[in-house]
């Protein structure tokens, strides 16, 4: 039963929601019932899922489970305000793009709910942030700004006890040399790069890393050929000396991330759920292992949008378990006159 105002046909006007209801869901009734109060929400304070909403012609008095909750385009962050709150915006989070394509922005009024989601999202799957010394490898990212990404690895660093924490940009052999050094005397290491400036550190160098947990954060930004991922961790992995590479998949119109590690199959935290969709029925949800558009539901995007619809091209493996599989091409997209409303 659809929690709140919408069942009977009204809406109310503010939702209460604290961090500790986001981030301490227990069960997926527990899930169910928040994504359905945050719908209600939305579909209310969002101008833009609202009026995405109407041009459906949807009957809100019907949404009744989560798997009637239409899921908005990711495009609509490149040309809509997405918000759900009057609050004043404190961060804009810009997608890296490419020279003449439109950025998406995610407006945040509140970093708390982000740096709070990624904060628990990471320590879920690794630990305490304080026991690591995380050193980071993305020149893409740092050289711009408005990276989500950038904001989450510098506020881990600074979490981090350790003084070798930090970033690099272009000194490779710095890093070659302190990675080497460090694995040696530390137990938890991470090197989170994304995937070209990775391969670049191990263009002439062959590691035997053994307290290194690598992490790549995808991209090639056309700064090298595109390989498949079985490919990429290949030569990771032979290249590092590490039995496993791990990733991390996030993006800016998100404020929670999913990790992998190893094999490519990613995890969800609690408050994080990933669905498949035809990609010939943008509205038509597809069993767990089947080919599709991956949906997605964040809570923590509360003050945003929590249901979007994104250009990934994957499969749900069970609950919490998802594989990223591709994208689409912009010609395969479907629903983008929807923009216009």
């Amino acid at each position: 039963m659809l929690i709140g105002c919408v069942k009977k046909g009204y809406f109310c006007k503010k939702i209460s929601m604290g961090l500790p209801e986001i981030f301490n869901i227990a069960d997926r009734h527990e899930f169910d019932m928040l994504a359905l109060k945050i719908f209600e929400h939305q579909s209310l304070n969002n101008k833009a899922y609202r009026a995405f909403i109407d041009y459906l012609n949807i009957d809100l008095s019907r949404i009744d489970s989560i798997d009637k909750i239409p899921f908005l385009p990711i495009e609509f962050f490149k040309s809509h305000d997405i918000v759900s709150t009057g609050k004043e915006v404190a961060e804009t989070f810009l997608s890296s793009g490419t020279t003449g394509t439109t950025q998406s922005r995610h407006l945040v009024t509140d970093l708390s709910l982000y740096e709070e989601s990624f904060t628990k999202g990471f320590e879920r799957f690794y630990g305490q942030i304080e026991d690591y010394t995380i050193l980071a490898l993305l020149p893409g990212y740092l050289e711009r700004k408005g990276s989500s990404l950038i904001y989450m690895v510098d506020h881990m660093i600074r979490k981090s006890n350790s003084v070798h924490s930090g970033f690099y940009l272009n000194n490779l052999e710095e890093l070659k040399a302190k990675l080497v050094e460090i694995d040696e005397k530390e137990k938890n290491v991470l090197l989170i790069g994304v995937s070209y400036a990775l391969l670049d550190l191990i263009s002439d160098t062959k590691m035997h890393l053994k307290n290194t947990i690598v992490m790549e954060t995808g991209g090639m930004k056309g700064r090298r050929k595109e390989l498949v991922r079985e490919e990429l961790h290949a030569l990771l992995s032979e290249g590092f000396g590490t039995e496993t590479i791990h990733s991390e998949y996030g993006m800016t119109e998100l404020l929670s991330q999913a990790y992998s590690k190893g094999g490519g199959i990613f995890e969800t935290p609690p408050w994080m759920k990933v669905f498949t969709r035809d990609p010939e029925d943008p509205f038509s949800k597809l069993p767990e292992g089947k080919t599709g558009g991956i949906n997605i539901i964040d809570l923590a995007n509360i003050n945003s949008c929590s249901f979007i619809a994104t250009q990934d091209l994957g499969r749900k493996i069970h609950e919490n378990y998802f594989e990223i599989l591709g994208r689409f091409d912009h010609s395969d997209i479907r629903g983008c006159n929807l923009m216009l409303v």
